[in-house]
Parts: structure tokens; C-alpha cells; sequence
């Protein structure tokens, strides 16, 4: 694949991202979530240097240290990235200003160890860029999936997604009011059912 198909690729994936971030979107069961970090991973190992021949040792290092970065990116920007549940129960995530950071801030590392490898003379292609930019999306993916997965709201309400959220009430306080009609510290329930639906509530 030509430098210029590559670019664009690249820029395209980036374009997606972007505007990914800027709106809300829902989170459904799809497990296929690792599809596109691994075509760009075997995109980059199909594409020559990915290592400098002439700058071996130095540019594993570099490389090595350009996917740790992409990998706490990644991480960081999920982490970052809001989730709340609708009344529906469906799951949704967005972008924040933290997540906005995070990007720039990866980028900015990304940059700055290019120009370390360039003043090192240690010639990087596409190849890297590609690999960095799988590995991000990787583990974008993987830690957000986590974190849906613990979010699924018990008993089919949608309670613990919220309080995850930030929210400090479910149709209650978090410390007070009632829970399906019973006051959490006993009232007309019985201790287990109390129990229970504390339980449910963090």
C-alpha cells in the first residue's frame, strides 16, 4: 500500500473518531468492537519499516515507546469518556472535555517522539503511525466495553448505571427517600427486602 493510501486511511479513521466524540453514541452488545484496530495492526505489519534497518535497537525502543503511549491514550480516553443509561435502559457514551485532553496530550507525545526519532536519524514510516493508532483504538475499545459491562443495571432497572454517572438520586437520595415504596433503614419491609434494594441502589 502506497504512502499516500496510507495517509489517508489514517486521516479518514482520525475524521471518524472525531466526530464519534462530538455526539452521543449508544453502546450496544456488538463484540466487534477490536474489527478495526486489528485491520490497522495488520495494515502496519504488511507495510515496510515499521523498523529502522539502519537504527535497529533505537527504533524498537522508539516504537515500543510509541505503543505505551498509545496504549495509556487509549485507556485514558475511555476512562474519560462519559456513560449514562436511559430510561429505556439502552447505554450511551460521549466525549468530555477530559477525553479532549487525553487526545491531545497523546498526540502530543506521539509528536514529540517523532521528533526524537528524527533527530536520532532514525527514519519512521506510516507503519508506526498505523501501529500507534491500532493499539489506541484497542484499548479505547476494550476498557469501554469494561466498563459497559459494568453497568448492566440490576434486575432490568437502571439504577447502578446512573449512580455511576454522578447521580445522586434514583427517584430518591442515595442516602434517604424510599426504594419501591420502603424506607432503606426498615418501614413496612422486612430487613432482607431492605437489604436487597440497598443493595441494588450502589
Amino acid at each position: 500500500m502506497s504512502g499516500l493510501v496510507n495517509v489517508l486511511v489514517i486521516g479518514a479513521v482520525i475524521a471518524v473518531v472525531v466526530f464519534r466524540q462530538c455526539s452521543a453514541q449508544q453502546i450496544t452488545d456488538d463484540r466487534r468492537w477490536w474489527v478495526l484496530p486489528g485491520i490497522l495492526l495488520v495494515l502496519s505489519l504488511r507495510e515496510p519499516g515499521l523498523v529502522d534497518p539502519h537504527h535497529a535497537a533505537l527504533s524498537a525502543a522508539v516504537l515500543g515507546a510509541e505503543m505505551v503511549v498509545g496504549l495509556v491514550t487509549g485507556a485514558g480516553w475511555a476512562w474519560t469518556t462519559r456513560l449514562w443509561r436511559e430510561a429505556d435502559s439502552s447505554l450511551w457514551s460521549k466525549g468530555t472535555k477530559a477525553t479532549a485532553f487525553v487526545l491531545v496530550g497523546g498526540l502530543a507525545l506521539r509528536a514529540a517522539l517523532y521528533g526524537a526519532a528524527a533527530l536520532m536519524g532514525i527514519h519512521q514510516g506510516t507503519a508506526a503511525l498505523l501501529a500507534a493508532l491500532a493499539v489506541t483504538l484497542a484499548a479505547r475499545g476494550g476498557a469501554l466495553m469494561w466498563r459497559a459491562g459494568q453497568m448492566r443495571p440490576a434486575h432490568g432497572g437502571s439504577m447502578r448505571g446512573d449512580f455511576m454517572r454522578g447521580d445522586s438520586t434514583h427517584g430518591g437520595s442515595a442516602y434517604g427517600g424510599s426504594v419501591h415504596g420502603e424506607s432503606p433503614y426498615g418501614g413496612s419491609g422486612d430487613g432482607a427486602t431492605s437489604r436487597s434494594a440497598w443493595k441494588d441502589r450502589v
